[in-house]
């Protein structure tokens, strides 16, 4: 059985964190977006499968692979939710590597080192999870072999702020890859992802009583940056290469850069 390494700091409102390892900061996060991610963890994965068809576990894999991430690397996955990413990037690691999960949701946090204690591969003993946020990151200059985030920068406050955070806690030469959902510019595409929404994610998901929750990813989509947007957000907080790939026919798309 893995050993749950589930490191919950004091609540991202108005609270500091402290660390004399790594020198936390004041966390600071949009309270709305995190009672939200609170509310939904207890069926998420459940909703992730099903409205996905199950595809988003190779969407996560494809992101994990462009990552860069490799057998001894320390790699963080910020916004891990209930910790997909995280244990994939633990396969890749290997057991001499290290990987922490942040999320600033600590019922997510909870499911995450609660799906590790389930799982019987001896290796997903090397996740640390850890509460706090994604546009203060607690972890020193180039921390970090390797970064992933899905479906997270579209929820952050302050996007350029996330990159940046990410850029710094990269080593340099390493790479970050940031999976979420495809802004596209072709109507049709949109047009497709926004029916979907409407006729299937929120009637799926009223069934778990959670329809206004999900209701808000129409507006989040429309308000996120296309993959030109987010190629460009990434040269210019200092990333030296950025791409943004787009897959599942253009729905969903990953942003990879090199520091």
């Amino acid at each position: 059985m893995a050993s749950s390494h589930l490191i919950l700091l004091p609540s991202p409102s108005c609270r500091s964190l402290s660390s004399p390892r790594l020198g936390f900061s004041p966390v600071r996060c949009a309270t709305e977006r995190q009672a939200l991610f609170n509310r939904i963890a207890p069926v998420y994965d459940d909703l992730n499968d099903l409205l996905s068809l199950g595809q988003h576990r190779i969407w996560k894999r494809m992101a994990v692979s462009w990552s860069g991430a490799t057998m001894g690397d320390r790699v963080l996955d910020v916004c891990c939710g209930s910790g997909d990413l995280a244990f994939l990037l633990s396969e890749k690691v290997g057991s001499y590597g290290k990987v922490t999960g942040l999320d600033f949701s600590k019922e997510q946090l909870l499911l995450a080192s609660s799906r590790q204690k389930l799982l019987s591969k001896n290796y997903f003993s090397n996740i640390e999870w850890v509460e706090g946020d994604a546009l203060n990151l607690q972890f020193t200059n180039g921390w970090f072999d390797a970064v992933t985030m899905g479906f997270g920068l579209r929820n952050v406050v302050d996007k350029r702020k996330a990159m940046q955070e990410i850029l710094r806690v990269l080593k340099i030469g390493s790479r970050v890859a940031i999976l979420d959902f495809n802004k596209s510019n072709q109507f049709l595409t949109a047009s497709v992802m926004e029916w979907m929404i409407d006729n299937v994610v929120v009637p799926v998901a009223s069934g778990y009583g959670l329809a206004e929750e999900y209701r808000y990813l129409k507006s989040s989509i429309r308000e996120f940056l296309t993959g030109k947007e987010l190629e460009k957000l990434a040269l210019e907080v200092g990333f030296s290469t950025a791409r943004h790939y787009e897959i599942s026919g253009g729905l969903m798309g990953c942003l990879v850069a090199k520091r």
